[in-house]
Protein backbone atom coordinates (compact mmCIF):
# COMPACT_ATOMS: atom_id res chain seq x y z
CA UNK A 1 0.00 0.00 0.00
CA UNK A 2 2.92 2.16 0.61
CA UNK A 3 4.43 1.35 -2.55
CA UNK A 4 1.29 2.47 -4.37
CA UNK A 5 1.14 5.75 -2.66
CA UNK A 6 4.78 6.51 -3.16
CA UNK A 7 4.48 5.61 -6.48
CA UNK A 8 1.15 7.50 -7.37
CA UNK A 9 3.04 10.88 -5.34
CA UNK A 10 5.94 10.36 -7.88
CA UNK A 11 3.92 10.18 -11.17
CA UNK A 12 1.65 12.96 -9.99
CA UNK A 13 4.94 14.79 -9.43
CA UNK A 14 6.31 14.00 -13.02
CA UNK A 15 2.95 14.51 -14.28
CA UNK A 16 2.65 17.75 -12.81
CA UNK A 17 6.26 18.84 -13.96
CA UNK A 18 5.09 18.25 -17.64
CA UNK A 19 2.20 20.57 -17.61
CA UNK A 20 4.11 23.23 -15.67
CA UNK A 21 3.61 26.71 -16.97
CA UNK A 22 6.23 27.34 -20.22
CA UNK A 23 8.44 29.76 -19.93
CA UNK A 24 7.70 32.58 -22.69
CA UNK A 25 10.87 33.27 -24.60
CA UNK A 26 10.97 37.23 -24.78
CA UNK A 27 12.38 39.08 -27.91
CA UNK A 28 14.63 42.20 -26.93
CA UNK A 29 17.00 44.34 -28.07
CA UNK A 30 18.82 47.80 -26.61
CA UNK A 31 19.76 51.33 -28.35
CA UNK A 32 22.88 53.26 -26.90
CA UNK A 33 20.75 56.42 -26.42
CA UNK A 34 24.34 58.35 -26.39
CA UNK A 35 25.19 57.45 -29.65
CA UNK A 36 21.71 57.68 -31.29
CA UNK A 37 22.08 61.14 -30.34
CA UNK A 38 25.54 61.92 -31.52
CA UNK A 39 24.83 60.57 -34.63
CA UNK A 40 21.20 60.95 -35.94
CA UNK A 41 21.40 63.88 -38.70
CA UNK A 42 18.60 65.72 -37.36
CA UNK A 43 19.65 66.37 -33.82
CA UNK A 44 23.13 67.28 -35.09
CA UNK A 45 21.80 69.61 -37.49
CA UNK A 46 19.50 71.07 -34.74
CA UNK A 47 22.41 71.12 -32.38
CA UNK A 48 24.72 73.31 -35.34
CA UNK A 49 21.95 75.53 -36.05
CA UNK A 50 21.48 76.90 -32.23
CA UNK A 51 25.47 76.98 -32.21
CA UNK A 52 25.41 79.69 -35.22
CA UNK A 53 22.68 81.71 -33.73
CA UNK A 54 24.39 81.72 -30.66
CA UNK A 55 27.69 82.90 -32.60
CA UNK A 56 25.75 85.72 -34.54
CA UNK A 57 23.97 86.94 -31.41
CA UNK A 58 27.68 86.40 -29.19
CA UNK A 59 29.41 88.49 -32.26
CA UNK A 60 26.54 91.39 -31.51
CA UNK A 61 26.74 91.43 -27.95
CA UNK A 62 30.57 91.57 -28.25
CA UNK A 63 30.61 94.73 -30.69
CA UNK A 64 28.62 96.23 -27.60
CA UNK A 65 30.93 95.35 -25.20
CA UNK A 66 33.66 96.52 -27.60
CA UNK A 67 32.41 100.30 -27.44
CA UNK A 68 31.39 99.69 -23.73
CA UNK A 69 35.53 99.18 -22.90
CA UNK A 70 35.87 101.83 -25.69
CA UNK A 71 33.77 104.14 -23.53
CA UNK A 72 35.32 103.18 -20.39
CA UNK A 73 38.66 103.93 -21.50
CA UNK A 74 37.82 107.60 -22.97
CA UNK A 75 36.19 108.20 -19.35
CA UNK A 76 39.55 107.41 -17.76
CA UNK A 77 41.19 109.75 -20.21
CA UNK A 78 38.55 112.98 -19.58
CA UNK A 79 38.55 112.18 -16.35
CA UNK A 80 40.45 115.11 -14.84
CA UNK A 81 40.28 117.35 -17.83
CA UNK A 82 36.21 117.31 -17.66
CA UNK A 83 35.74 117.39 -13.84
CA UNK A 84 34.50 115.00 -11.35
CA UNK A 85 31.02 115.64 -11.86
CA UNK A 86 31.07 114.30 -15.57
CA UNK A 87 32.82 111.19 -14.71
CA UNK A 88 30.76 110.42 -12.18
CA UNK A 89 27.51 111.12 -14.61
CA UNK A 90 29.59 108.83 -17.54
CA UNK A 91 30.48 106.07 -14.69
CA UNK A 92 26.70 105.96 -13.87
CA UNK A 93 26.02 105.79 -17.78
CA UNK A 94 28.62 103.26 -18.01
CA UNK A 95 27.60 101.17 -15.26
CA UNK A 96 23.86 101.09 -16.69
CA UNK A 97 25.48 99.71 -20.03
CA UNK A 98 27.27 97.45 -18.92
CA UNK A 99 23.88 96.22 -16.42
CA UNK A 100 22.05 96.31 -19.91
CA UNK A 101 24.44 93.96 -22.00
CA UNK A 102 24.61 91.67 -19.06
CA UNK A 103 20.82 91.44 -19.38
CA UNK A 104 21.08 91.18 -22.64
CA UNK A 105 23.52 88.52 -22.94
CA UNK A 106 21.52 86.48 -20.03
CA UNK A 107 18.16 86.76 -22.43
CA UNK A 108 19.47 85.61 -25.24
CA UNK A 109 20.78 82.64 -23.49
CA UNK A 110 17.48 81.96 -21.88
CA UNK A 111 15.99 82.27 -25.66
CA UNK A 112 18.35 79.95 -26.81
CA UNK A 113 18.11 77.32 -24.45
CA UNK A 114 14.38 77.16 -24.66
CA UNK A 115 14.04 77.51 -28.66
CA UNK A 116 16.74 74.89 -28.60
CA UNK A 117 15.03 72.47 -25.57
CA UNK A 118 11.63 72.48 -27.42
CA UNK A 119 12.74 72.38 -30.86
CA UNK A 120 14.82 69.32 -29.69
CA UNK A 121 12.08 67.71 -27.07
CA UNK A 122 10.11 67.82 -30.71
CA UNK A 123 12.85 65.58 -31.99
CA UNK A 124 13.14 63.24 -28.93
CA UNK A 125 9.24 62.80 -29.22
CA UNK A 126 9.84 61.81 -32.55
CA UNK A 127 12.38 59.35 -32.25
CA UNK A 128 10.47 57.47 -29.35
CA UNK A 129 7.74 56.80 -31.56
CA UNK A 130 9.62 55.79 -34.26
CA UNK A 131 11.14 53.45 -31.99
CA UNK A 132 7.68 52.20 -30.27
CA UNK A 133 6.79 51.37 -33.62
CA UNK A 134 10.14 50.08 -34.98
CA UNK A 135 9.87 47.75 -32.03
CA UNK A 136 7.01 46.77 -33.19
CA UNK A 137 7.29 45.97 -36.76
CA UNK A 138 10.27 43.78 -35.85
CA UNK A 139 8.22 41.94 -32.71
CA UNK A 140 10.34 43.06 -30.01
CA UNK A 141 8.75 42.26 -26.80
CA UNK A 142 11.19 45.16 -25.38
CA UNK A 143 13.87 47.72 -26.34
CA UNK A 144 16.20 49.11 -23.98
CA UNK A 145 17.76 52.20 -23.58
CA UNK A 146 21.33 52.25 -22.41
CA UNK A 147 23.93 55.88 -22.03
CA UNK A 148 23.08 58.34 -19.99
CA UNK A 149 20.11 57.18 -18.23
CA UNK A 150 21.10 53.75 -18.56
CA UNK A 151 18.33 51.01 -17.82
CA UNK A 152 20.58 48.29 -19.00
CA UNK A 153 23.59 46.59 -17.64
CA UNK A 154 24.32 44.32 -19.66
CA UNK A 155 23.26 43.12 -22.70
CA UNK A 156 24.90 40.69 -25.67
CA UNK A 157 26.11 43.32 -28.67
CA UNK A 158 23.76 40.58 -30.48
CA UNK A 159 20.95 42.45 -28.85
CA UNK A 160 22.59 46.11 -29.68
CA UNK A 161 20.15 47.85 -32.49
CA UNK A 162 21.54 51.37 -32.54
CA UNK A 163 23.16 51.30 -35.69
CA UNK A 164 20.04 49.81 -37.61
CA UNK A 165 18.05 52.98 -35.58
CA UNK A 166 20.27 55.62 -36.24
CA UNK A 167 20.19 54.74 -40.04
CA UNK A 168 16.62 54.38 -40.61
CA UNK A 169 16.39 57.41 -38.51
CA UNK A 170 18.79 58.96 -40.90
CA UNK A 171 17.24 57.67 -43.75
CA UNK A 172 14.19 58.90 -42.82
CA UNK A 173 14.98 62.48 -41.94
CA UNK A 174 16.73 62.44 -45.70
CA UNK A 175 13.93 61.80 -47.17
CA UNK A 176 11.85 64.29 -45.36
CA UNK A 177 10.22 67.11 -48.10
CA UNK A 178 12.98 69.63 -47.15
CA UNK A 179 10.22 71.77 -48.19
CA UNK A 180 9.16 71.39 -44.94
CA UNK A 181 12.82 72.48 -43.03
CA UNK A 182 12.12 75.50 -45.69
CA UNK A 183 8.93 76.98 -44.47
CA UNK A 184 10.28 75.95 -40.57
CA UNK A 185 13.23 78.44 -41.55
CA UNK A 186 10.68 81.42 -43.24
CA UNK A 187 8.55 81.04 -39.60
CA UNK A 188 11.53 81.58 -38.23
CA UNK A 189 12.80 84.67 -40.20
CA UNK A 190 8.68 86.22 -40.02
CA UNK A 191 9.42 86.22 -36.28
CA UNK A 192 12.37 88.08 -36.19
Amino acid sequence: MKKIVVLAAILFSVVACDKAPEAKEFKTAYIDTVKLMEEYTEIKELEEKFKTKGQVKGRELQIEAKKLEAAKENLQRNAMAKGQEWAQREYASLQQRAQQLAYAEQSIAQELQMEGGTQRDSVVKDVREFIKNYGKQKGYDYVFGTGDAATVLYAKDSYDITKEVIKLLNDRYASKDKSEVKKDEKKEEVKK
